[in-house]
């Protein structure tokens, strides 16, 4: 169900995990989407957007105004100010939703949508169980591209992240990886492994990984055809590292068991704590610990369930 097929503006600083969200939300309301980069001249680029005013001359690309949105979808810290500019010049004439704490007064939009982990409040909030992502059962269902894994009916897939301002990942971390996928292999014979690492995972780790697990394994190097929706079509079950809170969210979407494999906290993050809580309690998610089991919970479909709120305050204002 679309707005009239309304123009929708998507604004992030271009990560891919922030266009998932944005776009992930937008297409449950509109057809008419628009991805707009936001680059900042310096210090709005480095400093949180309630300490300095918001003017044209900020932004690095020039906003094409040819075409004037209707919604502005926003993720992330840098698109705050695009959105805060947006509002300042046409006001009501556009409805703006921010995805994620903006670190400003929530009333600075119409709609903020947070995940529960954030502990953010407000009358004009809406909160979601994990990260909202692009992906739909459409989008699964159709995907049919040629990947070179022999066994998609016995799949275990292995989803890897890599060092964060939060998490380790050191060769250490990447050998004990290794050592699971082998217990695993050898506890489960007929069972197929698929290893995915991301685009925080560095070179040395991939290297590692390749040379260690590729006998026994499809560990896929990032140059061949990204196995990642494969994955998440034809996977029996998920082993996810913690820091990897956006994939987890995802694999959720599919209601197969994901495990959970717990990276050592450099700096404890109590958010990232409360994501890991709040999906062990709605039995979601496992914590890792060397075996395979089934078990059943509600598939995650978060962005149509907001879009579906949001559309009826849209279309009411």
């Amino acid at each position: 169900m679309y707005i009239s097929n309304q123009l929708i503006w998507t604004v992030t600083d271009g990560s891919q995990g922030m266009i998932s969200q944005v776009n992930g939300l937008a297409q449950q309301i509109s057809s008419n989407i628009v991805q707009i980069k936001t680059d900042l001249i310096f210090p709005w680029s480095k400093l949180q957007p309630n300490l300095l005013p918001v003017y044209k001359w900020i932004f690095k690309t020039n906003l094409d105004f040819t075409s004037k949105p209707k919604v502005v979808i926003s993720c992330g810290r840098k698109s705050v100010y695009t959105s805060l500019y947006l509002k300042k010049i046409f006001r009501k004439n556009i409805i703006t939703i921010h995805i994620q704490n903006p670190k400003v007064n929530s009333n600075k939009f119409d709609f903020v949508i947070v995940p529960n982990h954030d502990n953010f409040d407000g009358t004009n909030i809406y909160t979601t169980t994990g990260a909202i992502h692009q992906f739909t059962k459409k989008i699964i269902n159709d995907y049919n591209d040629k990947i070179e894994i022999p066994n998609k009916e016995n799949l275990v897939s292995i989803i890897i992240g890599g060092p964060n301002q939060h998490y380790e990942f050191s060769n250490k971390v990447v050998y004990d990886i290794i050592k699971q996928v082998k217990i695993l292999k050898t506890k489960y014979k007929n069972y197929f492994f698929c290893v995915i690492p991301s685009r925080r995972t560095d070179n040395s780790s991939m290297d590692i990984l390749i040379k260690e697990l590729s006998n026994i394994a499809f560990v896929w190097n990032k140059k061949s055809k990204n196995p990642y929706l494969f994955s998440l079509k034809f996977s029996k079950y998920f082993i996810v590292t913690s820091d990897s809170t956006s994939m987890i969210s995802e694999c959720a979407f599919t209601g197969k068991p994901i495990y959970v494999y717990h990276l050592p906290f450099k700096r404890i993050s109590s958010r990232i704590t409360n994501f890991h809580t709040e999906f062990e309690k709605l039995r979601i998610t496992r914590k890792y610990d060397n075996t395979l089991d089934n078990w059943k919970y509600t598939p995650l479909n978060e962005a149509e369930r907001i879009a579906g709120i949001l559309r009826s305050r849209i279309l009411n204002k």
